[in-house]
């Protein structure tokens, strides 16, 4: 049961570059990814620390439900979805080349946040249907819809290298 700064502390280093990767996935943007992971341990610590109630059962799923909203909150709130790339940031994982990080960025930039976001946490990072549904506040149901929608939007615009893309 976490609830010491030293536990939190481990807990934000060894989960941040997997927290990225998905916010950047989510994004697309470096800098907007970094914040939402800052934005997210942040509101993790505070819960982390609270004295009443229960501690997080679940941290690591917390963190993703966080991610999640935080991220979906900042789209309702931005006006304007541009997002100005200079430098595409280091592969956090092994294998896959530029080319095809590009091309997945460019078919998730063709998706809504809702299904982005249900895609990046089920296929991505592998996050069960029920934790993606109370992670984005939607039902079930409606994840498996959103991501197949989605998937369907990818093939259209990926074609067969999809299935290779969604394996790395």
């Amino acid at each position: 049961m976490p609830c010491t700064s030293e536990e939190f502390e481990e807990f934000a280093v060894a989960r941040t570059p997997q927290l990225y990767r998905a916010a950047w996935l989510m994004c697309g943007d470096a800098h907007r990814a970094e914040d939402l992971v800052q934005d997210t341990l942040a509101k993790v610590y505070v819960r982390w620390h609270r004295r009443l109630g229960a501690p997080i059962e679940h941290p690591v799923a917390y963190a993703h439900t966080t991610l999640a909203r935080t991220y979906l909150s900042a789209q309702r709130r931005r006006s304007t979805h541009e997002t100005p790339i200079e430098h595409l940031p280091e592969r956090v994982g092994p294998g896959g080349d530029a080319a095809t990080g590009i091309a997945l960025r460019a078919a998730l930039d063709e998706l809504a946040p809702l299904g982005r976001a249900g895609l990046v946490l089920r296929y991505l990072e592998d996050v069960s249907v029920a934790d993606t549904a109370d992670a984005l506040g939607v039902s079930p149901g409606a994840v498996r819809n959103r991501t197949l929608r989605a998937l369907d939007r990818l093939r259209a615009v990926l074609g067969p290298s999809l299935r290779d893309l969604l394996e790395t």
